[in-house]
């Protein structure tokens, strides 16, 4: 009895289906069947839709992480050149950060400065009490003046326009490192929101030069404007 129960039981066991792997099957067969029909009516087939989901990610990326931009003028040299394509961190203040003083930032100015991308450098921030100029002819920013000598542009002053501003919340005053032919927070105090920039409107933070490649560079914050203390602790 035991020799003839064996090859029943051989046989109960090659006769029955693992529902797994026929689950596994039934997908991939799925997948494929998929995969076919969206490449069927495409030049190339795989290939384009390959290209096809490239482009896409690149536009996600480029719509929520990063975004390059090309410099037009020379309001930022010596840092920023003519033609320069800067890659701006779009997720720089998007978790509760914000902009702070020596960060080059790109915004949209409309209804501010024009109706444009900028690029400038943020030189007071909300709260901040910015005057021109101490007795050396530096800038100050709550009470503390200010050594931008390793941004500016050579040659170039601070400024050549006296100005003494409050920066109000959720604003930004920002300057062109290229101060003698930059338009920035200085020459719009008299127009709409007083030169000064929203939070709101500010797309990113420039990180890096990325072209042409002789110029790749990493645009770190700079030292200058560590010393300077909290509005709260300002002295006018």
């Amino acid at each position: 009895m035991d020799t003839e129960a064996q090859p029943t039981t051989e046989r109960d066991r090659s006769s029955r289906h693992d529902p797994v792997a026929v689950e596994d099957r039934s997908r991939f067969a799925l997948v494929a069947r998929i995969t076919q029909r969206i490449t069927h009516g495409i030049p190339g087939g795989r290939i384009s839709l390959s290209l096809l989901v490239c482009l896409l990610f690149l536009l996600v990326l480029n719509a929520f992480v990063v975004q390059p931009f090309q410099i037009p003028s020379g309001s930022m040299e010596n840092g920023l050149r003519i033609g320069d394509r800067v890659l701006v961190n779009k997720l720089a203040y998007r978790f509760g950060a914000q902009p702070r003083r020596g960060d080059v930032v790109v915004f949209d100015g409309t209804g501010y400065f024009g109706n444009s991308d900028y690029v400038k450098r943020v030189v007071g921030v909300g709260g901040d009490h910015v005057v021109c100029c101490d007795k050396e002819g530096r800038i100050r920013v709550n009470g503390r003046s200010v050594d931008e000598s390793a941004f500016l542009y050579p040659g170039d002053s601070p400024s050549t326009v006296d100005f003494d501003v409050a920066v109000p919340e959720g604003t930004l005053f920002v300057l062109g490192d290229h101060r003698s032919v930059s338009s920035d927070s200085r020459d719009h105090l008299g127009s709409p929101g007083g030169g000064m920039i929203p939070v709101s409107d500010v797309i990113g933070r420039a990180d890096w030069v990325v072209w042409p490649y002789g110029h790749l560079t990493r645009l770190a914050r700079p030292g200058a404007y560590a010393p300077v203390p909290d509005a709260e602790g300002a002295h006018g």
